[in-house]
């Protein structure tokens, strides 16, 4: 079976990029597996502790949205898995994509703003240039807009 990489930031990108994923896993039989990156804390030093307790309820925060979205992907007959990296997003998401030998990479244009990708770099085109496999963009200008002749079960959100 074929797999296709749906990494989420949970930001309004989220619904089109999913939707995208289970067009594409749609025509071409394959499963989706769900990821979502969390970056690592950049402070080390007295506040570790509460550093590590936020990094723990931010990832369970983002298992749980996780979630979400597999049951709907699921309700849609969908083959789904989850998983949660840890890293910067474009290295984490093309080792991902290495480990799960994936045929295809459905990630958003953007899922912050553009200063942000101005000043940190875009993860789509960091994709673009180094991934294993083909990566498709989905637009987000409008995270309202949905995919032409795609599934509602694909599209709707949790």
């Amino acid at each position: 079976m074929k797999t296709i990489l749906v990494p989420i930031d949970f930001s309004d990108a989220t619904s089109p990029v999913v939707e995208a994923g289970g067009v594409l896993a749609r025509a071409v039989r394959a499963k989706v597996v769900l990821a979502h990156v969390i970056r690592p804390a950049s402070i080390v030093n007295e506040f570790s502790a509460v550093v590590e307790s936020f990094t723990a309820a931010v990832e369970s925060n983002a298992s749980e949205q996780l979630s979400q979205w597999e049951a709907e992907l699921q309700k849609g007959g969908f083959t789904v898995e989850r998983s949660i990296l840890h890293g910067q997003p474009a290295a984490s998401i093309r080792e991902e994509a290495e480990r799960l030998a994936a045929d295809y990479i459905v990630v958003g244009s953007h899922g912050h703003g553009a200063l942000y990708d101005l000043v940190v770099g875009s993860t789509a085109s960091a994709l673009l240039k180094d991934a294993p496999c083909p990566v498709l963009i989905v637009p987000v200008t409008n995270p309202k807009a949905t995919l032409t002749g795609s599934s509602t079960e694909a599209a709707a959100q949790p």
